[in-house]
């Protein structure tokens, strides 16, 4: 299995498009708040407001778009995304440079980008479904599993450094350029890369005029969630788990560098360096569910991945603290490089084809609005309880989440039904 399947000249550009749009978001990573303390000198109530307000109203303002995609083809939605988050981003450094830029435009630009983020996400999760076939979903998963903790490992640290040389709105600059790259590259797929999708014949023609999206098709993604034995609690485990992770890393940074005294280098190292085992559980996926199964991978995948961050609060000065900090995760980010994909090629093979963009949108939409609710109430923790007995939480609430994983028999293949 030396390199996978070939998935074809389609799935190249697709590819290339996620690659240079994943580097231009881990380049510009954290760049919206370094250039509200930098460039506009907020404090820490407008910082926590950016980090959580913008994805959380964004990720309602998407929530209608999701029946709306779902009748149309998804390449030219994915495109008009790209180039939405092209725009607004370019905005930033213009009003910059023009000595005109303001929090509120932040705010708005981190709304608009959300947004779009969650609308092409769910456009692209229909689009592969379509384009690659059933038994390299998995295999195409994994390589954008691959990328993205590839880009993770090297993007902030080097977006660190283009700051810290030519100013705090470059990367973000960068990040709009990336989001051009990838609409080009998904522009270059062309026709013959265009797969049936509602309402379109097998040539890529429009066989009936798509339906008007319903009221009621606003809560279609969660009623196919909610519904399914399997898809309901693994839904509630990912929300869940991924916003107790996310939330613990301010009061970490907080912890490290504040606390401890670590260097702004020694905190990017230790979670630049740990990205490495994103990359290796992504590429073990595909041999992992070969050799065990995809069942017995998934549960426990899930359940390791839940163990790792309660080491966190023991995390010490010196040496030995950074030590601690990149072995705990080096091991969550491997659990979840394994866990991600098959995931993944799991809810888009228990979803059907008229679904995917409605599922994929209510599933993001929610689980950013959970992150950025969870962080907003773990920031406040930190500063009333200290930032050890939050990540302490954090943790052990961690533990908790394996028991919403899905039984064996509810992750048995059930046919798919139509829409009704």
């Amino acid at each position: 299995m030396a390199g996978g399947p070939s998935l074809g000249r389609q799935f190249g550009w697709l590819w290339g498009a996620y690659a240079a749009s994943t580097a231009g978001t881990w380049l510009a990573f954290d760049a919206f708040a370094l250039i509200a303390v930098l460039a506009l000198d907020a404090g820490p109530a407008q910082v926590s407001l950016l980090a959580a307000a913008g994805p959380a109203v964004g990720a309602l303002l998407s929530l209608p778009l999701g029946p709306w995609v779902e009748v149309r083809r998804k390449r030219p939605v994915m495109i008009a995304a790209d180039l939405v988050r092209c725009v607004v981003l370019l905005s930033v450094p213009m009003a910059f440079f023009l000595d005109r830029l303001g929090f509120l435009q932040l705010l708005l630009v981190s709304v608009a980008v959300a947004a779009a983020d969650i609308t092409f996400g769910a456009a692209a999760g229909a689009y592969l479904k379509s384009l690659v076939p059933r038994e390299h979903l998995l295999v195409a998963n994994g390589r954008f599993e691959a990328t993205n903790w590839t880009a993770s490992m090297v993007g902030p640290p080097l977006g660190g450094a283009v700051i810290g040389l030519f100013g705090p709105v470059t990367t973000v600059l960068a990040d709009a350029v990336s989001y051009l790259l990838s609409a080009l590259g998904l522009r270059a797929i062309g026709a013959a890369g265009r797969p049936r999708t509602v309402g379109a014949a097998a040539d890529g023609s429009r066989a009936r005029p798509p339906a008007r999206p319903k009221a009621g098709d606003l809560l279609g993604g969660w009623r196919h969630i909610l519904a399914d034995p399997a898809l309901r609690p693994l839904f509630l485990n990912t929300v869940l788990a991924n916003a107790l992770i996310m939330a613990a890393s301010p009061p970490l940074l907080v912890l490290m560098v504040h606390d401890l005294h670590f260097a702004p280098w020694q905190y990017a190292l230790a979670f630049a360096v740990p990205c490495t085992g994103g990359l290796l559980g992504s590429r073990a996926a595909p041999r992992l569910v070969a050799r065990y199964g995809r069942d017995r991978v998934l549960r426990a995948a899930g359940t390791l991945r839940a163990c790792w961050s309660p080491a966190l609060a023991f995390t010490g000065p010196g040496t030995p603290g950074l030590v601690l900090v990149m072995v705990t995760e080096f091991g969550l980010i491997a659990c979840c490089g394994v866990f991600n994909p098959v995931f993944a090629t799991f809810r888009l093979e228990r979803t059907p084809a008229d679904r995917v963009t409605r599922t994929l949108a209510a599933w993001s939409a929610t689980g950013k609005a959970t992150t950025a609710a969870t962080t907003a109430l773990w920031g406040v923790l930190a500063a009333t309880a200290g930032p050890r007995a939050a990540i302490a939480l954090a943790g052990g609430l961690l533990l908790v989440t394996p028991l919403l994983l899905p039984r064996k028999p509810d992750l048995a293949e059930i046919a798919p039904q139509p829409v009704g």
